[in-house]
């Protein structure tokens, strides 16, 4: 029953929050509060399992439901590929009224071998969707079969969108690879250095920011769930070394239950900025040598972050005049809630608030060191107050998600994007300089000026 998978989900020994509880709260669960009817795009359970393994580049992915579950969902994060673009296409069993009053497992099954026979991908991953859970399609039997006859597997996602919100959507996307794909695969050959990156999704190249330091010392991603994955690279992460959560959020079950069951020593950290960067390449460093890694390790960690960030000093002062003093409302979520104030204070600005309102309580801690102050830390934020900040000028710039740009934009204040739909790697001590640069190119803008200042037939213009 989907109930029964959808519990351990809710009770998660490796958040905070739930350690917190009594037995009686754990028992009972997070009950989160469901999408609101008609929020059709990043806001279900089925979107958040979408995104966290579509990444997955050469895999095929089907949406069992209405074509508007995939057009919706298509595209809306920019996770970037070394290789195969079969994860790009939108395939859907496109489910009709009829469909829904005869039934659609036998479309589902038609569709699953259509794909294979066009694309032969080395695994297919089938998506439901509410339609197919209300009516009652089991796409288990149907996953299963197909495996049977086609040899490869034929993976069930169930993370229809009614159960919760994007974020179970997640985690339940993570308890699909723990069931089904993790472990059942050898990699050729095991290096004392393997490691797994989990929750890095390879937004617009972040992941490719960070793989030349791993090169550099000598250290191998034996997986990544899921940026640039291949799904045979995702089948055996089980005999990687150590692991990072880079968005704890999401999949921090699929870290702990690394640890519970392979023994994969795993840590929250993040690429965003120079602090983070450095301190996640030391965290590495000692987990890989205290599971046998040379002990020079180390050492050559500690010589490469001090080459960077000689390198990153040197190429930020350029910026540094334009930059230094300003200050930034930070509207955003995840680990960027604090991560991204580190990437901001070491350029010298004022962070004047940061959304916590889908951060774990390690993330909250976080951005609390990071800020000193309580009331810096923001939950949701009325379009309203967003405004009166940026147009009484209590912030100079704002930094958010796309759904937040066009309070900005009416507020005639600069607005700069740090989520999915950017345009432009920000993570590592390549992507620290990249935003760097977005953030000065936006704020000297001459827009700025012209959309403040007076209009040709206003007193006071000057041409």
């Amino acid at each position: 029953m989907l109930t029964d998978r959808l519990a351990p989900v809710f009770d998660e020994p490796g958040c905070a929050t739930n350690r917190a509880k009594t037995d009686a709260q754990r028992k009972a669960g997070c009950k989160p509060k469901g999408p609101a009817p008609g929020a059709a795009a990043g806001g279900c359970a089925f979107d958040g399992a979408k995104i966290s393994l579509q990444p997955i580049v050469d895999a095929a992915h089907i949406v069992h439901g209405p074509i508007a579950c995939e057009g919706n969902n298509w595209d809306n994060r920019h996770s970037a590929s070394s290789g195969s673009d079969l994860y790009r296409r939108g395939l859907t069993t496109d489910l009709t009224e009829l469909d829904v009053i005869q039934g659609s497992e036998k479309k589902l099954w038609k569709a699953i071998r259509q794909a294979i026979e066009k694309f032969d991908p080395p695994a297919v991953f089938v998506y439901q969707t509410c339609v197919p859970a209300l009516t009652g399609d089991d796409i288990r039997a149907v996953c299963a079969a197909a495996t049977e006859r086609h040899g490869r597997p034929v993976i069930p996602v169930e993370a229809p969108g009614f159960v919760g919100t994007k974020n179970l959507g997640n985690r339940l996307a993570g308890e699909t690879l723990l069931e089904h794909v993790i472990g059942t695969r050898e990699p050729e050959t095991t290096t004392p250095t393997d490691i797994c990156l989990i929750a890095e999704f390879n937004i617009v190249g972040d992941l490719w920011q960070i793989t030349p330091l791993f090169e550099a010392l000598g250290i191998r991603l034996l997986s990544c769930i899921s940026g640039d994955a291949r799904y045979n690279e995702v089948t055996y992460a089980h005999r990687a070394r150590a692991s990072m959560v880079v968005c704890s959020q999401a999949m921090v079950n699929v870290g702990r239950k690394l640890q519970e069951r392979w023994g994969i020593p795993y840590f929250e950290g993040s690429f965003n900025g120079v602090r983070a960067t450095s301190e996640a390449l030391r965290t590495f460093a000692r987990l890989l040598v205290e599971q046998g890694a040379p002990a020079d390790l180390i050492d050559r960690t500690e010589a490469l972050i001090a080459e960077k960030e000689a390198e990153v000093r040197r190429r930020f002062e350029p910026f540094r005049e334009t930059l230094a003093g300003k200050k930034v409302l930070l509207y955003t979520g995840g680990n960027k809630s604090w991560a991204v104030v580190s990437t901001l204070q070491d350029m010298g600005m004022e962070v004047i608030g940061t959304s916590v309102r889908k951060s774990t309580n390690h993330g909250k801690d976080r951005a609390r060191d990071l800020l000193g102050e309580e009331q810096k830390l923001l939950g949701a934020v009325p379009n309203a107050e967003m405004y009166r900040i940026l147009r009484e000028g209590e912030a100079d710039i704002m930094l958010s998600g796309g759904r937040s740009q066009f309070v900005a934009l009416n507020a005639r204040r600069p607005w700069l994007d740090t989520n999915q739909e950017r345009h432009h790697p920000y993570a590592g001590y390549e992507g620290f300089l990249v935003l760097a640069e977005r953030l000065a190119l936006t704020l000297d803008a001459p827009v700025w000026d012209l959309v403040n200042g007076h209009a040709p037939w206003e007193e006071g213009y000057t041409p």
